[in-house]
């Protein structure tokens, strides 16, 4: 099999046309706005440049893929889910953003020990009201796009559904009710008096973590982990990620991407359906 899918804004007939012409491909098929599947690439070297130029997502599919073949998606929380990092804007709420964010970003590069990165962001939210984290929610935190449609699609197919986050309880907590979600892990802020500490209560959800809660839900669903879809974004989510029978790097971090099965950095989490039969 050698097939592909490209999807984007602004997708064309005229562009499908064209990329069947350059790639040789016997047929090309556009079942909707915005996505292309072709058929028997015979050359794979046009793809590339073509899409990149036009802000278009590819992937190549080497087997045929269908909904049915998994149990369960699993997903990363911030910037991934929603569209922000949510210690980056509680950080905001009492000023040391610039300070948070730049430890956010080399964290999710991989260039820092996570759990020690988080303890050292979170050390510096200390005396912060709790209710900050109310604010963040209602009036910051926003699903990305084509979320509820991917979930909607897993739940109706029959999978599970988990969320599982270096970030906060506060937040996978309220997003399990408000999306309907069957699993979550992530992190506990402690909380004096009605004030942040400063400290996180237990063990940090790392990557080993996170790739232990994937291992875990299988188990207790009865399947093998090469059936789960799995999405993240920073190098923290690599572990989980390589369990998966399917993972997709959602506009992530480079070295992400490099080892992802499917990269999407223009369309949204809803472009991850347009990839089954």
């Amino acid at each position: 099999m050698n097939d592909l899918v490209i999807q984007g804004h602004g997708l064309t007939p005229d562009d499908a046309r064209a990329l069947q012409r350059d790639t040789g491909a016997k047929s090309v098929h556009t079942p909707r706005p915005g996505m292309a599947r072709f058929i028997d690439l015979a050359d794979r070297g046009p793809v590339a440049p073509f899409c990149t130029a036009r802000r278009f997502d590819f992937t190549f599919l080497d087997r045929p893929l269908h909904l049915d073949q998994f149990r369960i998606v699993a997903m990363d929380m911030d910037s991934t889910l929603i569209t922000i990092e949510c210690i980056d804007e509680i950080a905001d709420m009492v000023g040391v953003k610039p300070q948070v964010a730049a430890i956010t970003a080399a964290a999710m590069r991989g260039e820092l020990d996570f759990p020690s990165a988080l303890r050292r962001r979170v050390s510096l939210l200390a005396g912060l009201d709790e209710s900050a984290l109310e604010r963040v929610y209602e009036e910051r935190l926003r699903l990305s796009p084509g979320a509820e449609k991917l979930l909607a699609a897993a739940r109706t197919a029959g999978l599970k559904t988990l969320l599982v986050s270096g970030g906060f309880t506060f937040f996978t907590e309220r997003l399990k009710h408000r999306l309907q979600l069957d699993y979550t892990l992530a992190n506990t802020l402690e909380v004096k008096d009605g004030k942040l500490t400063g400290q996180v209560l237990g063990a940090i959800v790392d990557a080993d973590a996170k790739a232990a809660k994937v291992r875990s839900v299988c188990g207790d669903i009865g399947c093998d982990p090469g059936q789960a879809i799995v999405l993240g974004d920073g190098a923290n989510d690599l572990k989980m990620m390589a369990l998966a029978g399917l993972s997709v790097a959602f506009r992530a971090k480079p070295v992400v991407q490099q080892q992802a099965h499917v990269a999407l950095n223009h369309v949204g989490l809803d472009g991850v359906l347009n990839l089954f039969g």
